[in-house]
């Protein structure tokens, strides 16, 4: 097994449903995974055909109702030459004290697009679809599309980091959404 899925990015109906902001299953700690055999792997397409059927950059197990410590990411999903990551028991190593500011929304709040501030580097440990442990350095995208993904492990959501009140309250109101579903940590 490698960890290279082949996984179509053409947009097919999404075969996990994602869970929006106010299911608690987003505010649960997921678990490590003990071990890596095919039903994770059979997970890791779910979760990519979900991601690439609901145009997103990356996806946390919990969104899709499964409490599991595994998160995938494509950054360029219209690529078939770019292949996705699939990060098991992700830990984040080392954080850089730079910090960037840049929009985020997430598949959970759907048409939510509020500022967030994240470091801007980042180091994290993660084990392949074959077991292996890996660690890479992450920068720009990919490092705040990780972090993103990491805090749905352990129920955080974006909304919970903004630090405009009104703001938030705005967007959130506008598309229907629970503003008392918001647990901020700022």
């Amino acid at each position: 097994m490698t960890n290279t899925l082949v996984v179509e990015k053409e947009k097919v109906k999404a075969p996990l449903q994602l869970h929006i902001l106010g299911d608690k299953v987003l505010r649960q700690n997921a678990k490590r995974i003990a071990k890596i055999d095919e039903s994770v792997k059979e997970l890791a397409v779910k979760m990519l055909q979900t991601m690439y059927a609901e145009n997103g950059i990356g996806l946390a197990a919990p969104q899709v109702g499964v409490n599991k410590q595994m998160i995938v990411v494509d950054l360029q999903p219209d690529n078939e030459n770019y292949p996705p990551l699939v990060m098991i028991n992700p830990v984040i190593k080392k954080y850089s004290k730079e910090v960037c500011v840049l929009e985020e929304g997430c598949l959970s709040i759907p048409n939510v697009f509020l500022d967030v501030t994240r470091p801007s580097k980042i180091e994290v440990e993660f084990k392949n679809l074959s077991g292996k442990k890996q660690r890479i350095k992450a920068s720009g995208w990919m490092a705040r599309v990780i972090q993103h993904e990491m805090d749905h492990l352990t129920g955080i959501l974006f909304v919970d980091r903004i630090k405009n009140n009104l703001a938030l309250t705005q967007e959130l109101t506008k598309q229907g959404l629970n503003v008392n579903a918001v647990r901020s940590i700022s």
